[in-house]
């Protein structure tokens, strides 16, 4: 059974620090891979600056095809709105039984504020945590602090933004050093966040 990593996140484009922290993860840790799980745009937030599903899914799989322990994963497309991660995890865990034994990899940031989440102890309960470091202020909640299943990965820390990215881009800056090769000429190509 392959122990899976999924990487949830808008995408909003996938830039290194992503690539950094995933690839950290599958080569520096006991996960086998890494699913990119490209969260979609909600029908409850009209937000300007997310590219279409289709897109974002795109620059993933351009970012992470030469990397066979990396995935991109559309399974949250395919899922009734709005979804919670429970949600998608239950239904990853019944589409693929037997075959995959799933893990959630989230920033330092994320497990701060984790205790707020829609059944958060279920998921806990059944499912591994590594997270990674951020830089942030906030503590994380006693609770959280030395909890079996949850596993502290040191990778680098990355603190590269996609809003930045997005920000500069449409300003004339160049951040191409900030992105996979390849997803800046499909950026570029599609003439995104101009």
């Amino acid at each position: 059974m392959k122990k899976t990593g999924l990487f949830f996140g808008t995408f909003n484009p996938i830039q290194i620090g992503h690539l950094v922290i995933a690839n950290h993860m599958a080569e520096f840790s006991d996960l086998d891979e890494v699913w990119f799980v490209v969260t979609p745009k909600s029908p409850f937030k009209a937000k300007q600056t997310l590219l279409e599903d289709h897109h974002r899914y795109q620059m993933v799989w351009e970012a992470i095809r030469e990397y066979p322990r990396l995935k991109p994963c559309d399974i949250e497309f395919k899922l009734a709105q709005p979804n919670y991660t429970i949600q998608t995890l239950t239904h990853l865990q019944e589409r693929y039984a037997g075959k995959h034994q799933f893990a959630l990899i989230m920033g330092e940031d994320n497990l701060k504020g984790f205790h707020k989440w829609k059944n958060y102890e279920a998921i806990l309960e059944y499912y591994d945590l590594y997270v990674y470091p951020r830089i942030s202020e906030q503590k994380v909640p006693e609770a959280l602090r030395n909890h079996p299943r949850i596993h502290k990965v040191s990778a680098p820390i990355m603190e590269i933004s996609s809003t930045f990215i997005r920000k500069n881009h449409k300003e004339g800056k160049n951040i191409r050093p900030l992105l996979p090769e390849a997803v800046w000429t499909y950026m570029d190509e599609m003439n995104f966040y101009r």
